[in-house]
């Protein structure tokens, strides 16, 4: 089986058909790529990993031969591309297990709002209390083993800016609320309990939100107005934009965390129970 993303999207093609059309997306699928052969390409592996074409002919890594349909052309143009895509294919990590998003929280989800939080503190110089992102954004899973730049891109292909949202704790609740009552999104810095769709509590930093108290949140700013039936700009106090993508707020901590030596692993924890 070969997990395929979007920067490899015609491997999935090869992977199917001999011939046929397709689409695909931004979602992380499973592809049978017992016809062909096809398997991922790394930087020093195209002709193994994806076969050769010569005189219109493709030759996949499986020993089979296609002359006829589209298989040959789409074949070409992935092999040709892949000079191009060679940056992405750089190790930056290594995970010790496979990290995926998925609701309430997750290995994945979790690192990402708490990397959008830290960096959103050090970029503003503003205290940050809440951290909120969409799962949606999310956009496929870090492999078990080496980590490859293109794995990076592939899940953060948005361009999302990291902000600062300033708002009073009457209207954090309001928010948190809302996400009770339909989809709650990835969030850092609290610990909520939700029971029949209805929010029962909501700590920041330990301790009951406070009405009045004034809490600093980072997020992205897709979720500013509407993104995903969010809408924190609206009884925002301030808001600072960052102008650093998410994505290169995740490389970053990545690089960091190769650097010193340390896998690229994530933990759960009480942030959110649901009852």
């Amino acid at each position: 089986m070969v997990k395929t993303k979007v920067i490899a999207g015609f491997i999935l093609i090869l992977a199917i058909v001999g011939g046929c059309g397709t689409s695909y997306s931004w979602s992380v699928i499973n592809a049978d790529a017992s016809r062909t052969g096809v398997k991922p390409a790394k930087a020093d592996n195209t002709e193994q990993a994806l076969g050769y074409v010569v005189d219109g002919t493709y030759y996949a890594p499986s020993g089979e031969v296609y002359s006829q349909g589209a298989t040959p052309q789409l074949a070409s143009i992935l092999i040709k591309a892949q000079p191009q895509m060679a940056p992405l294919k750089e190790v930056i990590a290594y995970a010790p297990k496979s990290m995926s998003s998925s609701y309430p929280q997750s290995e994945l989800s979790n690192f990402t709002v708490d990397c959008i939080m830290s960096t959103t503190q050090k970029l503003t110089g503003k205290k940050v209390d809440v951290g909120i992102m969409n799962f949606g954004g999310i956009r496929c899973s870090i492999p078990q083993g080496d980590v490859l730049l293109d794995d990076i891109v592939s899940m953060f292909p948005f361009k999302n800016y990291l902000v600062y949202v300033a708002m009073e704790g009457d209207d954090l609740r309001e928010l948190f609320e809302k996400m009770a009552s339909s989809k709650m999104q990835a969030v850092g810095g609290v610990e909520v309990v939700i029971k029949d769709d209805k929010l029962e509590s909501l700590k920041v930093g330990g301790e009951e939100v406070d009405d009045d108290k004034i809490y600093g949140v980072a997020s992205i700013d897709f979720l500013l107005r509407g993104g995903d039936n969010l809408n924190l700009a609206d009884e925002a106090q301030d808001i600072i934009y960052t102008g650093v993508l998410l994505k290169d707020c995740i490389l970053e901590k990545i690089y960091e965390l190769s650097a010193a030596g340390m896998p690229l692993e994530y933990h759960l924890d009480d942030r959110i129970v649901i009852e």
